[in-house]
């Protein structure tokens, strides 16, 4: 490990996750939280201002639409999603994401968007500080549950064949098959465009097609569909 100090940025809109936090570090020589953010905006001006070597993200910032918190931080240079006021620069962040709980999708998503690890909020101190030392060096880290959730996802999209709509004979493509995936997922568009690295008007338009070829309405009808045609299966 290097003598050089860490500094950390920790953003999270929970007061008490940024006490814990600042508190799990403190007794660490190596590590130290140079700034606190409660949100975007905070995270963004901060990461300008203070240039931190980790930045320990909560996800519960990064649900629903927020998951371009992440592209943002983690590469201003590709994001999509440039904020209007401070500049962060070309250069990547490493954005380390905690507080997963058992995620799967959000699991995969987060690291499409660029985070380079991913923690439990009740992982002990000193795994959440192996963690931020080994993303600041340039690891990765991911939790042992989330690294074979990750793998099987890989595998099934390389290896599974595209699976017939229940509701008509045209088949889905394994773009198609990746859409409806993350719609019974629970994912929005704008989140799916985020892991998928397309437009928000493509996703818009897979998710046409593939309510057409398989003959469903709603949203929620996808999921039963994804199920059922073997897309998702339950997580164990």
């Amino acid at each position: 490990m290097s003598q050089q100090m860490i500094n950390l940025l920790v953003v999270s809109d929970e007061s008490l996750q940024r006490l814990a936090s600042r508190t799990l570090i403190a007794d660490d020589s190596d590590v130290t939280v140079i700034g606190e953010a409660v949100d975007e905006r905070q995270a963004v001006a901060l990461t300008s201002a203070l240039r931190p070597d980790v930045i320990l993200l909560d996800s519960r910032l990064c649900k629903g639409n927020n998951l371009h918190i992440i592209a943002t931080l983690a590469d201003p240079a590709r994001s999509r999603f440039k904020p209007g006021s401070p500049q962060l620069g070309n250069a990547p962040h490493r954005v380390l994401v905690m507080n997963l709980t058992g995620l799967d999708a959000y699991a995969l998503a987060a690291l499409r968007a660029g985070a380079r690890g991913l923690v439990l909020a009740s992982d002990p101190a000193l795994d959440l500080l192996a963690a931020i030392k080994t993303v600041a060096l340039g690891g990765a880290v991911l939790p042992p549950q989330h690294t074979r959730i990750l793998m099987e996802t890989v595998r099934q999209h390389h290896t599974r064949p595209e699976v017939p709509p229940a509701g008509g004979s045209s088949q889905l493509t394994a773009r198609e098959q990746q859409v409806l995936a993350a719609i019974a997922s629970g994912w929005s568009n704008a989140d799916i465009a985020v892991l998928l690295s397309v437009s928000l008007s493509t996703v818009k338009t897979h998710v046409t097609r593939i309510f057409r070829k398989v003959g469903i309405r709603k949203r929620v009808e996808a999921v039963a569909l994804a199920y059922e045609s073997g897309i998702l299966t339950p997580s164990r």
